[in-house]
């Protein structure tokens, strides 16, 4: 089984920066495809990014001002966010896929969720 855990949302202002950080507990072995999704209030859940052995993606509206990496023990992901704008207010989650599903932007490849972390965006 495994849990996941998203840490450091907030409220900053338009044009500023931010780091969110997931870390993975459990059994954690067989991750290798993992993700940030985010939902504002009253919209659907939108991808952000992905992570799968190393290669790297993203939406296009992120391309640029967020950047996805994982820690030395792969059990940490962290999304680098800067240039904030108020539409980036959302909940952030971060997920992994099972070890024998597909890797895609969409969110039912995802098995494992976390509750989610607050990021809002003033002007």
């Amino acid at each position: 089984q495994v849990q996941l855990m998203e840490s450091g949302g907030g409220s900053v202002q338009a044009g500023g920066s931010l780091k969110l950080s997931c870390t993975a507990s459990g059994y954690t072995g067989s991750l290798y495809c993992l993700a940030w999704f985010r939902q504002a209030a009253g919209k659907q859940r939108e991808w952000v990014s992905r992570i799968n052995l190393g290669i790297i993606s993203y939406a296009d509206s992120m391309k640029g001002r967020f950047t996805i990496s994982q820690g030395a023990a792969k059990n940490t992901l962290y999304l680098q966010m800067i240039s904030l704008k108020p539409e980036d207010t959302a909940m952030y989650y971060c997920a992994a896929a099972s070890d024998t599903g597909h890797c895609s932007p969409f969110e039912t490849d995802y098995v494992y969720w976390g509750q989610g972390t607050q990021v809002t965006v003033s002007s």
